[in-house]
């Protein structure tokens, strides 16, 4: 065999042996990138919620529930999707845990709505906070189809927001936008009475 020859075949011997490294090299690339976009969110996510370090605790759940007069209890099963400034479907909350998603369990009294969230901190919106609710298709990081994601906005502290839920059953979302309208409503109309009475006096 010539020396030319000799030559091509060990070319061809290697070449499989340069493809691997090179599938490789793309490889280890490839989850080097990942791992730093991971590590931008990661910081991303941590400035935000520095800048919203003014965020009150939340509140919890009273200890005792009045009983006699009221309404049943509405509850559904279902996810917590995340809350934004309210108007701003893309300005995510994430202090206080309000930006993790999770499994939830919502009951809704004439005290007002009970977010429970295995895994994650659970908080309560108190009637007077409640500032209504609406269906909406999208909320920070997550889009469904139209009216597949219940919207419910509160007030807490200084800041309005808009906390998105969506049930295991969504037909059930229509219901709860009118218990809700109608629970802050019926809050804002004896608070303005109150307030005016006692501006009278």
């Amino acid at each position: 065999m010539t020396p030319s020859l000799i030559h091509l075949a060990e070319a061809q011997k290697s070449a499989p042996v340069t493809d691997w490294a090179a599938r490789i090299g793309w490889v280890v690339g490839l989850l080097v990138f990942i791992a730093f976009v991971y590590w931008l969110m990661r910081q991303g996510w941590k400035w935000r919620g520095t800048l919203q370090g003014d965020l009150p605790e939340l509140p919890s759940a009273p200890a005792t529930t009045p009983s006699g007069g009221g309404k049943p209890p509405l509850t559904m099963s279902g996810r917590y999707h995340g809350s934004t400034t309210a108007g701003q479907w893309l300005d995510r909350i994430v202090a206080r845990g309000l930006g993790t998603r999770s499994r939830v369990e919502l009951t809704l009294t004439d005290q007002g709505l009970d977010v429970v969230r295995p895994g994650a901190a659970s908080f309560f919106v108190p009637a007077a906070a409640l500032r209504g609710a609406r269906l909406d298709k999208g909320i920070a990081g997550k889009v469904l189809t139209e009216g597949g994601l219940l919207i419910v906005t509160w007030r807490h502290g200084d800041r309005e927001i808009d906390s998105g839920f969506r049930s295991d059953r969504a037909a059930d979302h229509a219901a709860w936008v009118e218990a809700l309208n109608a629970l802050s409503t019926t809050h804002t109309t004896t608070t303005t009475e109150h307030t005016e009475t006692e501006g009278a006096r």
